[in-house]
């Protein structure tokens, strides 16, 4: 029952905007850790370009952050205007500080489905064929604040098991991000590991989203290399997240800003999702509501 609330969300919801003015000069983008930072701050770019003149602001910074936690706590404190999240790193701040920030948007992917799933990976030539060959293995898990990485998969993975996932593997351990955790795959560290993909597509490919793809599009990454041994149920899409504090004006524009970028240039909507997606649409708390539930039952805020 309590897995069928969990994924009841992934449907459409709205909010309303204000229109004020508000006078900030310098707009902070916080990134969510676990990339090459050097690819992270590539991939965004395109906002530093854009959002000056869209926002009226003098500059755009970017705040790249070591782990989830870096931005979580970054917009805690209000030291950040703008992140992308996911659906678990939201429920982290909602639970510290229902107030501190307001989810926006999300994206749609290109079937049309608001949502992605956790897979589970394994180096092709160790010869897995099902969860069961996985018994008394090490499992490696992105992120403690990741919803796919960590949080869906300790939920969901134990019916599939049969037992708790800490009765089924002799260890478990984190690796530093989902794409730092599929090199520590690759390289033998974990015998399987939990990241995110769309689901969408085929597995050959990276999928159309997601960690997976992001790898196969830089170079590192060979599916031919991993086999997907379980999928979670759908998980709604992250939110995009402001500061609560911002005006309605600002968010207004932000929000305009955003809602046309798939259209209006969408090399820069495809390189800071992360693939292909075919829009944004919009969202509110009630969006996240059973993923809130789901971190305070699993992991307690």
């Amino acid at each position: 029952m309590f897995k069928k609330v969990l994924f009841a969300s992934v449907a459409l919801l709205t909010v309303a905007t204000g229109a004020m003015a508000e006078d900030l000069k310098e707009f902070r983008i916080g990134i969510l850790g676990g990339e090459n930072e050097a690819d992270r701050l590539k991939s965004y770019q395109c906002m530093v370009d854009k959002l000056p003149s869209v926002l009226g602001v003098e500059k755009v910074s970017l705040f790249p952050a070591a782990d989830y936690d870096g931005v979580v706590q970054g917009l805690l404190g209000g030291t950040l205007d703008y992140a992308e999240l996911g659906a678990s790193g939201y429920a982290k701040i909602y639970l510290a500080n229902a107030k501190a920030v307001e989810p926006i948007l999300t994206t749609v992917q290109t079937d049309g489905s608001m949502g992605y799933h956790s897979v589970l990976v394994a180096r092709k030539d160790k010869g897995y064929k099902t969860l069961e060959d996985l018994k008394g293995k090490k499992l490696g898990f992105a992120d403690p604040d990741s919803t796919s990485g960590y949080l869906v998969p300790n939920v969901t993975l134990p019916e599939a098991l049969g037992m708790p996932v800490k009765e089924f593997f002799a260890s478990t351990g984190f690796g530093g991000g989902h794409e730092n955790l599929v090199l520590e795959v690759l390289k033998g560290n974990f015998d399987a590991g939990t990241t995110w993909a769309s689901g969408v597509g085929e597995f050959k490919d990276g999928y159309t989203s997601g960690n997976l793809r992001k790898m196969v599009d830089k170079g590192i990454l060979n599916m031919d290399d991993l086999v997907q041994l379980w999928e979670s149920p759908l998980i709604p899409n992250g939110p995009i997240v402001v500061r609560s504090s911002m005006d309605q004006g600002m968010k207004a524009k932000f929000k305009d800003f955003m809602m046309g970028l798939p259209k209006s240039d969408p090399a820069c909507f495809s390189a800071i999702q992360g693939g292909d997606f075919k829009s944004y649409t919009e969202v509110n708390v009630d969006f996240y509501k059973p993923i809130i539930d789901a971190r305070k039952a699993v992991i307690g805020g």
